[in-house]
């Protein structure tokens, strides 16, 4: 507590005296650019990471970055939301996971929090869909492996989740809203953005118009952050060594070689 007193003095004695004609403008209201959804660990801080100033985000946080689908729910998520896009008229919403996430090593074993943590039991199963898919198609994967998958499908998942909202869907539909998928890597520093096309992971600066790169300095184009699971279940490699004339299908992953895919999710027995 003594910090954070501290804290409280530095900020008014610093930092708020130099951006005083910023905190009277926000006293006026708000005019937030972006919608960021993020979890509420204490090691990912939205504005840090973004090197936004106060009144640039709106920000809706909680355990494992989740939004639950249009109905399930009636936490804040959804009212924060609807407030942002209709009352603020937010057009991008960015839904960032990150690296060891514990909210999704909880997912992945949530039979085991029932009895420990009733409560977070019940909210992570609003992240079911995410933890079915990766049961279902990532098996052959364990470990920190595992999570960085679940953690980068799970972004995909409430990105889904967010179009169940009907201003969202409206405003998608008018063209006048865009949302990005970002995976934030704790242990670099480095953020990767779901690029729609390539349905891949990416710099988030694959994401800018041409003149947007071309305006930013070259030094962030690109990154070592190491590879997550990049796809969308829906979409298939097709098996052309598939026997009787049928074409076996097997999820696309753009980071495993072919071979790794076909031994991956037709199961071991089957390899040689």
């Amino acid at each position: 507590m003594r910090k954070l007193i501290t804290g409280l003095r530095e900020f008014k004695a610093s930092y708020f005296s130099t951006h005083q004609e910023l905190f009277e403008q926000l006293s006026h209201g708000q005019k937030p650019r972006v919608l960021f959804i993020t979890c509420s660990d204490s090691r990912i801080d939205p504005n840090l990471i973004t090197q936004t100033e106060v009144g640039e985000l709106f920000v809706i946080r909680n355990a494992g970055n989740i939004i639950p689908p249009y109905g399930a729910a009636n936490g804040g998520e959804g009212a924060s939301l609807e407030y942002a896009i209709h009352a603020l008229d937010i057009q991008q919403i960015v839904v960032c996971g990150h690296s060891h996430c514990g909210a999704m090593k909880g997912l992945l074993k949530l039979e085991k929090l029932r009895e420990e943590m009733p409560l977070v039991y019940e909210w992570l199963k609003h992240a079911e869909a995410t933890r079915r898919l990766v049961k279902e198609n990532y098996s052959a994967y364990q470990g920190e492996e595992l999570l960085e998958i679940a953690i980068a499908e799970n972004v995909l998942t409430q990105i889904e989740n967010l179009k169940t909202y009907p201003v969202v869907h409206s405003r998608l539909y008018q063209g006048k809203l865009k949302i990005y998928g970002w995976v934030y890597h704790i242990e670099t520093g480095e953020v990767l953005a779901y690029d729609v096309n390539t349905h891949t992971y990416a710099p988030p600066q694959s994401q800018l118009s041409d003149a947007e790169e071309d305006a930013m300095d070259k030094k962030y184009t690109s990154t070592s952050a190491p590879p997550v699971a990049c796809d969308l279940p829906h979409r298939h490699h097709t098996d052309a060594n598939a026997g009787n004339g049928s074409q076996e299908k097997i999820p696309a992953v753009s980071w495993l070689s072919p071979e790794q895919a076909n031994r991956i999710y037709r199961g071991a027995a089957q390899t040689k």
